[in-house]
C-alpha cells in the first residue's frame, strides 16, 4: 500500500515532468481481436500491463522468458523482461525500462549521368551527411495497443510514435522456441528523397547492480558496471552483441546482422554500440543500445533509402538468458554460427571481390628489403571458415591499363603473393575488377565494372596496338595476351576457359550494365556468367535484402541466354578488428573431393560449378543442403511435366526463425512469385519441403529463403522445357 503523501510526491514528479496527470489516467484498450493462444505466447491483461510469457530450450533445459508492458503513459513502457528456468518462478534482468530510437533524417540525392527513369534510391554515390541533416528522438503517445498472432509468434503493436515528419508505432515480437524479443520501431513519412540512419535501445530507471559485457576488437572480454559517466560512450563491440547483467540473469543487445549495415567501400568497426547518461547530445537517464555512424567507409556513406509511404523496419533484438554473459554470448553467436561460415557436404565456400592491394604491398616491401608476412585477412578468412577467396587487385593501385611493362611485372607479383598465402586450408585466387571497353558497338563502349575469373594465372593486357597480335611469347613471362575489344576478350575466355561477370550491376560504376550490353556477342557468350548480387542499396521496408540485384537475376533468366548470379563483397582493406560479418555473403559452390584444390594444381573445377550454376547464394544464416527440380539441381534444364507443375525438393537449415520461402518464375517476360509462410518456425532447424508449383508457360524457376532479420539464401535457376507433345 501507497501513503497519500507518497503518492502525492509522486503526481508531483509527473507534473515536473511536464506529463499531465489526466494522461496517465488513459490507460487505452488493448485489442486482442488477432491473437491465438495456440500460437504459443502467452498474452494476458492484468489490470494495467501486458504480460507477455513463453518457453524455449537451450539444447539442455526449458526456459522462460517474461517481457511485462505497463500501459499506463508516462511510465517505463517496459515493467520487467528477463528469463528463467522452467518452473523457477520468473526472474527479472531488467526493471522499469524504455525504449528509445534516434533517427537521423537527411535527403537523397542522385549523381548525374545514369540511365533515363533509374529510381533516386538506387544509389551508392551519396553522402547525406555532407548536407543539412536533423536528428530526432522518437516520441511515444500510449494511445492504442494490438496483439496479433501468425504461427508461432505474436506481435504487440503499441502506437502513436512520431520521429520528426516520420510517424508509426513500435512492435514488440516474441517467438515461441526463441529467447528473442524483436523490438522494431516501424515508421513511414510521406516526403520524398529522403535518407535515414537511426538508434535505439533502452533507458534504465535504476542502473543499479547492472554491469555490462562485451567482448573487444582484440577479442577479449570486457565487463563495466553501469555508473558511466555524462558522455556518450560508443563502443567497438565485436561481433555487433553488448550484454547487460543483473542478478544471475543477462540480456543479449544485438542487431540484425546484415541489414543494420548499409553498404560502403570499408568494413571497419563504427562503435555500433552505446551506453551511457547522454546519446546525440540529449540527456538521458542511463542507456544502453546499438548505434549507427553517420560518416565513416570512404567518401559515400549512403545510408538506408526511406521511400515515402514505406514502413521502415528499426529493429534491434534482445536475447534472454538466465544465465551470465559468458553464456548469453554463446547463446547470441549461435544466430551467427559464431559469425563464420559453416561447412556443408559436398560444398566449398567460395568469396569474391576483395580489393586486398595485396601485390603492391608485397611491391613496396621488397622494394625495401622487408621480409614477407601473411596478411591480416588470412587469418580473418580462415577464422570464418572460408575455402577460396577470389581478388580484385588493381583498383585503385598499380598500373592495370599499361601496355605491358608495369603490368606484367605487377601481374606476376600478384600471381606469386596468391602462391605464397594459399595452403590446404585457403585458396587464394588472382583476379581484378576491370573498367574496359568490351564491345565495338556504343552500348559496349560503357562496360560498367567488371570481374574475371581463369582457372590458372593468365597474362594479359588491357590494350592491343594496331598490328599487335592477340597472342605472343613475352620473357620471362611467357604466354601474353593483348585484348583490344569484346571479340578479343571473349576469345580470351574460351581459350583458356575463363568466367566474367559484371560487378555490383545496375548501380555504381555499372548503373548501365549489364542491360546496355545484353544483345553483344561477348554477354550471350557462355563464358560471361552473368553478374553479382550484394544487399545494396539498403531499405530497411523490405523483407529481403540486394532486392536490386535479385530483380536483375529474373531479368536475366527472362532476357533468354542462362545467366547466373554469384554474391560478392565488394570492399577494400581489412584487418582483425573491422566489423566484417555483417557485411559478408558467400557462395556454397558444389565441388566433389576432400582436398581443397592446391594452387598450382589450378582450380578449373571451381568455374566448371560456377558456370553450371550449382551454387547458392547466402548470408550464412540459412544453408539449402538440397534444391532440386524434377531431381535436377540448379543450373540444369528440365522437361516440365504435361501436368505443367513440377515436383521441387528443397531442403533448408537455419538458425533465426524463418519468415517465409519464395518460388519466382518467369515465361520470358513476366515474373511470377508464390510465397510460403514460415512463421510457423522456430530457430536452429532444418526441414524439407516438398513443393509442386504451377509453372506452366515458365521458362526458368529459381528458389528463395528469408529470414526474421532479413537474413537471406537464394539459388540460381532451373531451366524448363515445354513438355514435348505426342
Amino acid at each position: 500500500m501507497v501513503c497519500g503523501r507518497c503518492r502525492a510526491m509522486a503526481w508531483a514528479a509527473v507534473a515536473l515532468m511536464g506529463i499531465p496527470v489526466s494522461v496517465l489516467a488513459a490507460v487505452p484498450e488493448v485489442d486482442l481481436s488477432g491473437y491465438r493462444p495456440e500460437c504459443g505466447i502467452r498474452i494476458e491483461r492484468e489490470r494495467n500491463r501486458l504480460r507477455c510469457s513463453w518457453d524455449w530450450s537451450d539444447g539442455q533445459r526449458k526456459e522462460t522468458g517474461t517481457v511485462v508492458v505497463d500501459l499506463r503513459p508516462g511510465r517505463p513502457l517496459i515493467n520487467r523482461m528477463g528469463a528463467a528456468e522452467f518452473g523457477q518462478g520468473e526472474a527479472t534482468t531488467l526493471l522499469n525500462a524504455d525504449p528509445v530510437t534516434f533517427l537521423l533524417v537527411g535527403t537523397r540525392e542522385a549523381p548525374t549521368g545514369r540511365p533515363p527513369g533509374m529510381s533516386a534510391f538506387n544509389v551508392f554515390f551519396d553522402a547525406p551527411a555532407k548536407r543539412p541533416f536533423q536528428k530526432y528522438q522518437a516520441k511515444l503517445a500510449l494511445k492504442r495497443v494490438r496483439v496479433d498472432s501468425q504461427g508461432r509468434r505474436a506481435t504487440v503493436s503499441i502506437g502513436n510514435v512520431t520521429a520528426g515528419p516520420f510517424s508509426g508505432e513500435l512492435r514488440l515480437t516474441f517467438y515461441a522456441g526463441a529467447g528473442l524479443v524483436h523490438l522494431e520501431t516501424v515508421l513511414h513519412t510521406t516526403e520524398d528523397r529522403r535518407a535515414i540512419l537511426y538508434d535505439t535501445g533502452l533507458v534504465l530507471a535504476d542502473p543499479r547492480k547492472i554491469r555490462l559485457s562485451w567482448v573487444d576488437t582484440e577479442g577479449k572480454f570486457q565487463h563495466q558496471n553501469a555508473n558511466p559517466t555524462g558522455s556518450d560512450q560508443s563502443m567497438k563491440v565485436a561481433h555487433r552483441v553488448l550484454i547487460v547483467e543483473r542478478g544471475p540473469g543477462s540480456v543479449a543487445c544485438f542487431p540484425p546482422p546484415h541489414q543494420f549495415f548499409s553498404p560502403r567501400d570499408l568494413t571497419d568497426n563504427l562503435s555500433t554500440a552505446w551506453y551511457g547518461k547522454r546519446h546525440r547530445d540529449l540527456e538521458l537517464r542511463t542507456s544502453f543500445g546499438i548505434r549507427q555512424s553517420e560518416t565513416g567507409g570512404g567518401s559515400f556513406v549512403p545510408w538506408f533509402n526511406a521511400p515515402p509511404g514505406t514502413e521502415q523496419h528499426l529493429g534491434v533484438f534482445y536475447l534472454l538468458s538466465p544465465k551470465g554473459a559468458d553464456e548469453a554470448l554463446r547463446s547470441a553467436l549461435k544466430y551467427t554460427h559464431g559469425d563464420r561460415f559453416p561447412d556443408l557436404a559436398g560444398y566449398r565456400k567460395f568469396t569474391t571481390h576483395w580489393h586486398m592491394a595485396i601485390t603492391m604491398a608485397a611491391l613496396e616491401a621488397k622494394k625495401k628489403g622487408q621480409a614477407a608476412t601473411i596478411p591480416d585477412f588470412v587469418r580473418m578468412f580462415k577464422a570464418m571458415d572460408l575455402d577460396i577467396v577470389h581478388l580484385a587487385e588493381f583498383h585503385g593501385d598499380g598500373h592495370p591499363h599499361d601496355p605491358g611493362p608495369l603490368r606484367l611485372a605487377e601481374m606476376k607479383a600478384m600471381f606469386d603473393e596468391c602462391r605464397r598465402v594459399s595452403d590446404d586450408r585457403l585458396l587464394v585466387l588472382p583476379g581484378e575488377e576491370a573498367n574496359v571497353a568490351l564491345g565495338n558497338t556504343d552500348a559496349g563502349k560503357r562496360p560498367g565494372h567488371w570481374v574475371y575469373l581463369f582457372p590458372h594465372p593468365v597474362y594479359w593486357t588491357m590494350r592491343r596496338a594496331p598490328g599487335q597480335p592477340f597472342e605472343e611469347t613475352v620473357q620471362p613471362y611467357g604466354k601474353v595476351y593483348h585484348v583490344g575489344d569484346g571479340a578479343d576478350w571473349q576469345r580470351l575466355l574460351t581459350q583458356e576457359h575463363g568466367l566474367a561477370w559484371t560487378s555490383h550491376p545496375r548501380i555504381k560504376g555499372s548503373s548501365w550494365t549489364p542491360d546496355l550490353f545484353r544483345r553483344e556477342n561477348f554477354y550471350a557468350s557462355d563464358r560471361w556468367l552473368g553478374a553479382a548480387w550484394k544487399a545494396m542499396p539498403a531499405d530497411l521496408s523490405l523483407d529481403r535484402l540486394g532486392k536490386r540485384a535479385l530483380d536483375l537475376l529474373d531479368d536475366m533468366a527472362n532476357w533468354g541466354p542462362r545467366k547466373v548470379m554469384p554474391g560478392e563483397v565488394d570492399v577494400f582493406k581489412i584487418d582483425h578488428t573491422h566489423e566484417l560479418y555483417g557485411h559478408m555473403n558467400v557462395n556454397y559452390v558444389r565441388l566433389a573431393g576432400d582436398r581443397l584444390p592446391r594452387f598450382d594444381d589450378g582450380w578449373q573445377p571451381l568455374l566448371d560449378s560456377l558456370r553450371a550454376g550449382t551454387f547458392f547464394v547466402t548470408t550464412g544464416e540459412i544453408l539449402i543442403p538440397e534444391f532440386t527440380v524434377e531431381g535436377k539441381p540448379s543450373g540444369s534444364t528440365i522437361n516440365l511435366p504435361a501436368s505443367g507443375r513440377a515436383a521441387i525438393k528443397l531442403e533448408l537449415e537455419w538458425t533465426y526463425p524463418l519468415r517465409f520461402v519464395e518460388v519466382i518464375s518467369g515465361d520470358g517476360e513476366k515474373v511470377y512469385r508464390e510465397r510460403i509462410d514460415l512463421s510457423d518456425t522456430g530457430p536452429f532447424d532444418r526441414r524439407g519441403f516438398k513443393l509442386d508449383p504451377a509453372l506452366a508457360g515458365r521458362k526458368w524457376v529459381r528458389v528463395e529463403a528469408w529470414d526474421i532479420a532479413a537474413n537471406g539464401a537464394f539459388t540460381q535457376p532451373v531451366w524448363l522445357s515445354a513438355a514435348p507433345s505426342r
